[in-house]
């Protein structure tokens, strides 16, 4: 398939080409952009010859070819990266939520790596890992220089080996944390039966999220009466995302008709819209859906789609904004020379409007009650506190494109960003969730809201109005909010 690909694309450039054999000036322009590609290759194979001929070592061929990879991935936005075929393997095991290792999950900042959130019930959350934690060493070994999945690779392994993090927590002395790494299998939803209401968590989107989240609806509706059953949370809070497919089909298990989210490329004709089948697994009944800052990508997707169809009422706090979709691309047969992960798309929510670096805004905000010894560590800076994040931009916005910081002068003003449409890039807030839910200020807002025992103008949402959101996209726009039927 890739091969008829090239030669389509190929003979396409042949035949434009052969279009424009009338315009000297056209022709003139478009070899000498082909020039300039080929002299800057010429320049790289002149530094990887000298590499080779005067570094102090002997380097290795294969991974220097790795690392100038990595490094042109790099530069393009904090989620392109390329993997070895060993890193892909791993890569398709996380997809399939079984591996050797601690359950946390990471990301890389400022050299080192930080966590975004420990999974439930693992070697990490049961020694107290917490999100924001900055690990430095690695069983003694420092982080810095390591790329992203070269220390995930270190903390992976084999079953009952032991290994010891090195953890900077702010305002605390460094901490050495010894586990023991263990078949990590996620269990990617649980549920919950509260007397008259059903609580559902999504920890991950991986590809046994939506079978599992019939599961626990059918277990929560066996366990209560339908005329008792109030009303239902999902709680996607500290959900770092996951695969796209599922949370569609997330989406789809909540709704009854109309778009759930549309993917966008570079080009105008890669566009992809989804859109729900008829039925909702919870016969109407009210929605609430919890989120914070460590809710990121497909959760997103999820919060947004049911936000923008007024299906359910958004409560917690901003999301991180990571409004991007990466794609898996092999190299070689069967990925044997590893694979690409490539962000080729932004997404966009029902109403149009991207949340690249600024998140799902809640429809209730609550912020949570962060204990004294935690105060200061709990936000999470958000897709916009990343350097070389793409910049946002809403469904009709003009000349936006991908704006990474280039010069120290617009390093320094990251923080003062503003996507396409001018709203200030803030992605991002609180991630912290207190063990005990009677300590859970947000958890108990949307019981209490669902029984009735408190009230708020926006739950339950009203059916057939635009979301303060669409609205706000339609205004800049100056066209109504777009709507898509079910096929």
């Amino acid at each position: 398939m890739r091969k008829t690909t090239l030669v389509l694309a190929g003979a396409l450039l042949g035949a434009t080409a052969m279009s424009l054999a009338r315009d000297p000036d056209i022709i003139s322009k478009a070899w000498a952009a082909n020039a300039e590609t080929y002299k800057n290759l010429n320049l790289f194979g002149d530094v990887f010859e000298r590499v080779r001929a005067d570094y102090v070592e002997k380097p290795d061929d294969k991974q220097l070819v790795e690392n100038a990879i990595q490094g042109m991935l790099n530069g393009l936005d904090p989620h392109s990266s390329y993997m070895d075929d060993k890193r892909y393997r791993d890569r398709q095991v996380d997809i399939r939520g079984e591996f050797g290792g601690l359950g946390i999950e990471v990301t890389m900042e400022n050299n080192l790596v930080k966590v975004m959130s420990p999974i439930d019930d693992t070697p990490a959350s049961k020694a107290g890992i917490q999100a924001n934690d900055i690990i430095t060493h690695i069983d003694g070994e420092a982080v810095e220089g390591l790329t992203l999945p070269q220390a995930v690779e270190k903390m992976r392994g084999a079953v009952n080996t032991p290994i010891l993090l090195k953890i900077l927590r702010k305002d605390s002395e460094p901490l050495e944390i010894k586990l023991v790494r263990d078949i990590i299998r996620i269990r990617v939803v649980k549920n919950r039966d509260e007397g008259d209401l059903g609580y559902v968590r999504i920890a991950q989107f991986t590809e046994q999220t939506e079978d599992e989240l019939l599961k626990a609806i059918d277990t929560i509706n066996k366990k209560i009466p339908k005329d008792k059953l109030k009303g239902y949370v999902l709680d996607l809070r500290n959900n770092p995302g996951g695969l796209l497919d599922q949370s569609i089909r997330v989406v789809d298990a909540f709704l009854n008709r109309g778009e759930v989210v549309s993917t966008r490329g570079r080009k105008p004709e890669n566009i992809d819209r989804y859109s729900a089948r008829p039925g909702d697994v919870i016969d109407g009944k009210p929605l609430i859906v919890l989120v914070n800052g460590g809710s990121a990508s497909a959760s997103e997707i999820v919060a947004g789609a049911l936000q923008d169809h007024k299906r359910a009422t958004i409560v917690g706090t901003r999301s991180f904004g990571k409004g991007s979709v990466q794609t898996i691309l092999p190299l070689g047969p069967n990925g044997v020379n590893g694979a690409l992960s490539l962000t080729t798309a932004r997404y966009y929510t029902p109403c149009g409007r991207s949340i690249q670096a600024t998140g799902i805004e809640p429809d209730i905000l609550i912020e949570p009650k962060i204990p004294d010894e935690l105060k200061g560590k709990d936000r999470m800076q958000g897709e916009a506190g990343l350097r070389g994040h793409l910049r946002g931009t809403n469904e009709d916005a003009k000349d936006a494109r991908p704006a990474a910081p280039v010069s120290q002068e617009e390093i320094k003003s990251e923080e003062k960003k503003t996507d396409a449409d001018g709203k200030k890039e803030e992605g991002g807030s609180s991630a912290y969730v207190p063990p005990d839910p009677k300590d859970d200020v947000q958890l108990q807002l949307a019981y209490e809201l669902i029984r009735g025992a408190k009230t708020d103008g926006k739950f339950p949402p009203k059916p057939g109005e635009l979301s303060s959101e669409c609205s706000q996209v339609a205004k800049a726009s100056g066209t109504p909010a777009k709507k898509s039927q079910a096929n």
